[in-house]
């Protein structure tokens, strides 16, 4: 086991000398530790949220729904980097990011708790944006050490491990919301998950330790500069930020008015809340039988974009049957052909992004930047969807919106050039 092995500035230390600690009990660990981030995400997401704006606020369901994930996301959209750019000066003895997945973990537990016992919009508001502020904290964290500690040859393998996680978090947090026996009930169940699931990761105790020596002084206009990072001077992170965004973008507005759509244009006569578990199982489900081989076989061929592109593609044709074929049928063929293809992105694009992060040394900052492309698509997809549904054209409207973006976000990955 390592504990607190230092870090190096140029990340020799990472894309060397570690190769042994990407062995399977710590990519499993960081997995599941993972699995239990995304749990106490999209428990709440997939239907928490939704039926307690309903119950809150009946008659403005949608709108309660878009400023409580809107005002949540905008905090994600925050926090994320900052606290990547924290855990980068971090020099706790046991390491740089482990300390930061304690603090996530536990608060995201106390918010989920809070969400809970919440009676008003207010009280949900502030119970989501505390979710978001500490498992953001974690989740930075967690992906910082994938650079930090894998090989650049086996990032797309532990890409693919991470997908899995994420498909089964999605997964599980649905389950747990639905079948918890209410929305208080669930939350307290996804918390209850989320702490347990980190617990393998933290006693493993394997870090990179920042000598105090070599953290820089602190400076606030340094601090908050640092955060802009210039496509000019670096034109391939420009590009796969704003592909990330775009797939995201579309991905969030597919996912997030999933129990409306069923209720108001399938008109699903069944239980919604199951119709949202069985479509997400099947999501999961080819989203599994491809995460990891596609990460692997990226890996072995050394090519990225390829893969990135082509999942695009299957992405944006998977919406558009939710524009077109509105039906349970349609539902169901347009979750199993969107699970291809955000299995294949999920892993590799993971390991694309790795690839053309700037600088070894701010790996914590420069993920965070990358995950304001994940957290902001939750901010702005609510502010389309709601209009675009009541004025513009409905559910059709917003599935082929959906479609286009992750048309566009495939096609600018040509635009990468140092990555195959």
């Amino acid at each position: 086991m390592s504990v607190g092995r230092p870090a190096t500035e140029d990340g020799a230390a990472a894309d060397g000398a570690t190769e042994g600690a990407a062995d399977g009990r710590w990519v499993g660990a960081l997995s599941l530790a993972n699995l239990g981030v995304w749990v106490g995400w999209f428990g709440p997401l997939q239907l928490l949220l939704a039926r307690q704006a309903e119950q809150l606020a009946p008659d403005h369901k949608a709108a309660t729904l878009a400023l409580v994930t809107g005002v949540g996301a905008a905090v994600s959209m925050v926090a994320n980097p900052v606290f990547g750019a924290l855990s980068d000066r971090t020099t706790a003895r046991v390491g740089r990011r482990v300390p930061w997945v304690v603090a996530g973990t536990v608060g995201g537990a106390a918010g989920l708790a809070a969400l809970a016992l919440a009676r008003s919009v207010p009280a949900v508001i502030a119970g989501w944006c505390l979710v978001q502020l500490a498992l953001n904290a974690s989740f930075a964290a967690l992906t910082a050490a994938v650079p930090d500690q894998v090989p650049r040859r086996r990032r797309g393998l532990v890409g693919g491990w991470l997908g899995v996680s994420q498909v089964v978090g999605i997964l599980v947090g649905t389950a747990l919301a639905t079948v918890a026996g209410g929305t208080g009930a669930g939350y307290l169940a996804c918390a209850a998950f989320s702490v347990v699931a980190a617990l393998p990761y933290l006693l493993m105790r394997r870090d990179t330790a920042l000598p105090p020596a070599a953290r820089p002084a602190f400076r606030w206009r340094a601090f908050l500069a640092g955060f802009w990072i210039d496509p000019r001077r670096h034109p391939d992170f420009g590009w796969a930020w704003l592909t990330r965004f775009l797939m995201n973008l579309s991905y969030s507005i597919s996912t997030m008015y999933l129990l409306y759509y069923l209720t108001d244009a399938v008109h699903y006569t069944d239980d919604a809340d199951t119709g949202v578990l069985v479509l997400t199982a099947l999501n999961a489900l080819t989203m599994l039988a491809t995460v990891v081989i596609s990460g692997a076989r990226s890996d072995r061929s050394g090519r990225r974009k390829p893969y990135v592109i082509r999942s695009g593609l299957v992405i944006s044709a998977a919406t558009l049957l939710l524009a077109v074929w509105q039906t349970w049928t349609g539902a169901v063929v347009a979750s199993l052909v969107l699970g291809v293809g955000f299995g294949v992105y999920t892993s590799v694009d993971f390991a694309l992004l790795t690839d053309v992060l700037p600088t070894a040394r701010d790996r914590g900052r420069d993920l965070g930047v990358i995950n304001i492309a994940n957290a902001m698509p939750q901010v702005l997809a609510p502010v389309i969807a709601a209009p675009v549904v009541t004025h513009l054209g409905g559910y059709t409207a917003l599935y082929a919106l959906a479609g286009a973006l992750a048309l566009v976000g495939s096609v600018l990955v040509r635009r990468i050039r140092s990555v195959a």
